[in-house]
């Protein structure tokens, strides 16, 4: 094992999307298997005597891969050089909060970080963000790091993909590893579109598979309102399913998609029409550590009425934190 150890900083690192992160970058799940990593782990200062505990473990778990661990609550030295950065760490959404409460929460903790990206981590950075509103978040840290280029700031929507994935296994009785190409336009909310057009099962078109009232009706439904429906389920928001999430978005943006087309946020350049300034989720591939938006993919009138009611939603939420951007 002769490679440079990377430097992946996690922020929010005790809470419970950290905690099941940390192990799966730790094995090598994410940047390889053969790729050491130093961690740089941040967390607010009432949160540091867990996250020692947390450091704790990791030690006590003994990863070959796991050359140093640094634990902060003061984010430059967290993002120090950084390579990988996993924005985790958010006020979590309360019962009595909507989200423009959530927004304005979480605003002014994105652009500190943003800044601390801008002035210490690696000019190469790779950062997904994580803690919701995460398209939003992931605007704000992009725009108070003017340093770093704004395809280096992403945000997390492939955990919408996986879910549209898993429903459509469930439903043809399939693994998962049998349903490709299945991905999401917009937001990373309720008005988010798992577009199932150019998505295959076993081979065969998914819009062949299932019928149309299903993919617009049902299957767009229960994806949409899954992490409310696990709320209910379990007592607790979804964790170890958006730290696997997470770790599928850094491992293909890292290790490259395989020719498949995945979900990922950032932002817009044009693409499909959607106004540069909001961050929002295209078909991408990952080649050679780069994003590449699909472009020129047919959109019919139901997928261009959810590409529009969510480029609404994100600029009414760029309205809203438009004193963080900088401009």
């Amino acid at each position: 094992m002769t490679e440079t150890p990377l430097r992946v900083a996690v922020t929010g690192a005790a809470g419970n999307i950290g905690y099941a992160l940390l192990w799966r970058i730790a094995s090598g799940d994410c940047f390889g298997s053969k790729q050491p990593v130093i961690l740089q782990l941040l967390e607010i200062p009432p949160g540091m005597q867990r996250l020692e505990g947390v450091i704790m473990e990791l030690r006590d778990s003994a990863f070959p891969l796991v050359h140093d661990i640094i634990g902060t609550d003061n984010a430059e030295v967290a993002f120090n050089d950084a390579d990988a950065i996993f924005l985790v760490g958010s006020r979590p959404r309360t019962k009595d909060m909507d989200r423009s409460d959530l927004v304005a929460a979480n605003g002014p903790i994105f652009v500190g970080q943003g800044k601390a990206i801008d002035a210490v981590a690696s000019r190469d950075v790779k950062v997904i963000t994580v803690g919701n509103p995460c398209n939003t978040n992931a605007l704000i840290a992009c725009a108070n790091a003017p340093g770093i280029p704004p395809r280096q700031f992403t945000a997390m929507t492939r955990l919408d993909q996986n879910r549209a994935v898993g429903q459509m296994a469930e439903r043809a009785g399939v693994p998962a590893s049998k349903v490709q190409d299945v991905f999401i336009w917009g937001n990373h909310a309720n008005t988010m579109y798992p577009d199932p057009r150019f998505g295959t099962v076993d081979g065969q078109p998914a819009t062949e598979l299932f019928d149309t009232d299903w993919l617009q009706g049902d299957f767009l439904d229960t994806v949409s309102t899954r992490g409310k429906a696990i709320i209910m389920a379990r007592g607790a928001s979804s964790a170890a399913s958006a730290a696997s999430a997470a770790v599928d978005h850094m491992r293909d943006w890292w290790q490259g998609s395989n020719g498949n087309i995945v979900s990922v946020a950032l932002p817009s350049e044009g693409w499909y029409g959607v106004p540069e300034g909001i961050v929002f989720s295209f078909p991408c591939r990952c080649e050679n550590g780069e994003i590449i938006v699909v472009e020129n993919l047919p959109v019919d009138e139901f997928a261009q009425s959810k590409i529009d009611e969510n480029v609404t939603a994100l600029l009414e939420e760029r309205n809203a934190v438009s004193d963080l951007l900088g401009n």
